[in-house]
């Protein structure tokens, strides 16, 4: 007797297959374009305002309307910019400008180990995705891998940068219909990294890391009050530099 060998019949449920994941990826490239753009939704509604204050900045630094979307497209660097348009006005020299942007944007050559870059082939796309690599995109991409496809990646970034550009635009339209300039507007940029602080110390693993940041600045402010910034930066990250050290020789003796 002969046993007739019959597939089994589907029973609705997700096998444990390593690739399972991925099935959760839209097919298409119509569809992949709009899941990138639904990912960058909720980033984007953070983003927009903030780009209204960026273009409010710079019509009350005194600089003309269209640096704001220069610069966006020049640089396209978020909080940077904000920092720029105060570096900008106080007429502070190339050197300086250049030395902060390397030391704001540093943390950017780490994001390289683990953004999706290799999903993105053609060489001018994969240009424009890390020029577009900002912090948004690099904790969407991170809080969930696996599932990114070159066109849904580059419409997540040409999302997030639509959205920048557009709200420094209406900023500055907004600055030109108000009757003066508002006060405290200025303090956008600390209140941007205050919350970036808040959001990412959520644990009892990051107080030392603060504690480190305050004392770097303190230092810095008593040793060297005319460059506080640039040295208490440099002593940040030293200090951080050796806790890493410390923390792998114990993770080696353990």
């Amino acid at each position: 007797m002969t046993e007739v060998l019959t597939a089994p019949a589907p029973t609705g449920r997700r096998t444990n297959r390593p690739d399972d994941r991925l099935d959760d990826r839209p097919t298409g490239l119509r569809a992949e374009v709009a899941a990138g753009v639904r990912d960058s939704l909720a980033a984007g509604l953070g983003m927009f305002p903030l780009g209204v204050a960026f273009g409010l900045l710079v019509v009350q630094a005194g600089l003309p309307w269209w640096f704001a979307p220069a610069l966006s497209v020049a640089g396209f660097a978020g909080s940077l910019e904000l920092l720029v348009v105060g570096l900008a006005a106080a007429v502070t020299p190339l050197g300086t400008i250049a030395l902060t942007t390397l030391l704001v944007n540093f943390r950017h050559v780490f994001y390289a180990f683990s953004f999706p870059l290799q999903v993105v082939r053609h060489p001018v796309a994969r240009a424009y995705s890390m020029y577009a690599l900002i912090d948004e995109a690099y904790a969407l991409t991170a809080a969930s891998p696996g599932r990114w496809t070159g066109p849904r990646l580059l419409s997540l970034q040409l999302s997030f940068q639509a959205y920048w550009v557009s709200g420094g635009v209406a900023g500055v339209l907004l600055a030109g219909l108000l009757p003066g300039p508002l006060e405290g507007l200025d303090f956008a940029l600390c209140a941007l990294f205050v919350t970036l602080v808040l959001d990412a110390a959520r644990g009892r693993g990051q107080v030392p890391s603060l504690l480190l940041a305050g004392l770097s600045f303190t230092l810095a402010v008593l040793l060297a009050p005319g460059n506080a910034l640039f040295v208490g930066m440099l002593g940040f990250v030293a200090l951080l530099a050796g806790r890493h050290v410390l923390s792998a020789r114990r993770a080696r003796r353990a």
